[in-house]
């Protein structure tokens, strides 16, 4: 089969976010490109680069491929940046892997993302959406619980959350909230702080999804508010150590996989994703977010935890495919 790969490398995309240097982080490298083609032509497949943005536009009218395996995360700094090319495969009427636009257009959207999984029954820390510092005040007034947590309303792969963002009272808020606010050029989403474990879980599949596993990030220093921020994932293998599998009490992994498995199905995910909680002192699992379009790279949450268990990135890379393959009963295996 002739399978079409759709990514958005770092040096190809233009500065977008000037004064964030954080602007290419959720984009890939060619070495995870190249992986990722290697692993399909293993699987028998025919690898074709296809690109992202206009180069992506030029080369799907160009090539004929009968499935597209997407990676790519969308250019610019709209919300719904990571429904612009499954949005094209559509109108186009090709197949390709992982959720369609409207799933990933919502997930980008941390406060909307809270809403629908809420509504599921999923428990989330309290949050609010400040479009201006003076609206903190508001929220303080209404017993707003602080330590809480200030990020960007519409990024992933951890942009604008450092070591600083968790802040302790409205004063330290409204510092952090004014410089999100004027890099990003987003409304910022402040969030009740859950002291306790981190734990991200992988979910493979669509009927029904199942839970691939969970691990869990343990700070190797224990000093203050731990936070998974940019600093840290740059630096993972010096300041934590990644459990997996994950040893929590047994009622606390169901609920974590309960909660989990609630929020893909809740937000229309499809084939796989990766969803964050962090794990209160009472065991109660919190939902932070969901990324239902996960790095594959070699030093990707996702692929780190598949690789603890025993996976090889061939492995996830075919099971992620042959998932996105039984939705299609149109594209023929050969």
């Amino acid at each position: 089969m002739r399978i079409g790969l759709s990514y958005d490398l770092k040096e190809t995309v233009a500065i977008q976010q000037t004064g964030c240097d954080d602007a290419y982080e959720e984009y890939d490298s060619p070495e995870t490109v190249e992986l990722i083609a290697a692993s399909l032509e293993t699987e028998g497949h025919v690898a074709v680069m296809l690109g992202g943005g206009r180069e992506f536009l030029e080369n799907i009218l160009r090539h004929q491929v009968d499935f597209i395996f997407n990676i790519a995360e969308g250019r610019g700094t709209h919300r719904s940046r990571e429904a612009q090319v499954p949005s094209i495969l559509e109108m186009l009427d090709i197949p390709y892997s992982g959720s369609d636009p409207q799933c990933l257009a919502i997930s980008l959207d941390k406060p909307l993302t809270k809403k629908l999984v809420a509504s599921a029954g999923v428990h989330t820390p309290k949050w609010c959406v400040i479009t201006d510092s003076q609206g903190l005040y508001q929220k303080e007034a209404n017993g707003f619980p602080f330590p809480a947590i200030v990020k960007p309303a519409y990024e992933g792969s951890s942009k604008g959350i450092r070591l600083t963002s968790v802040v302790e009272d409205s004063n330290q808020a409204i510092e952090v909230i004014e410089s999100l606010l004027g890099k990003y050029q987003q409304p910022v989403m402040i969030e009740e702080f859950i002291a306790g474990d981190e734990v991200t879980m992988g979910i493979v599949g669509n009927s029904p999804p199942r839970v691939l596993g969970m691990m869990r990030i343990l700070p190797k220093r224990r000093d203050g508010h731990f936070v998974y921020s940019l600093e840290v994932k740059r630096d993972y293998l010096n300041l934590v150590e990644y459990e997996c599998p994950v040893h929590l009490e047994r009622k606390v992994l169901h609920n974590l996989e309960h909660s989990g498995l609630a929020a893909f199905e809740a937000l229309g995910c499809r084939d796989f994703a990766r969803v964050d909680f962090r794990v209160s002192p009472q065991g109660i699992p919190y939902f932070l977010e969901i990324n239902p379009l996960p790095g594959l790279g070699t030093h990707s949450d996702l692929v780190i935890m598949a690789k603890r268990l025993g996976w090889s990135h061939q492995g996830l890379i075919a099971a992620v495919l042959n998932t996105a393959l039984e939705r299609c009963p149109q594209c023929v295996r050969v």
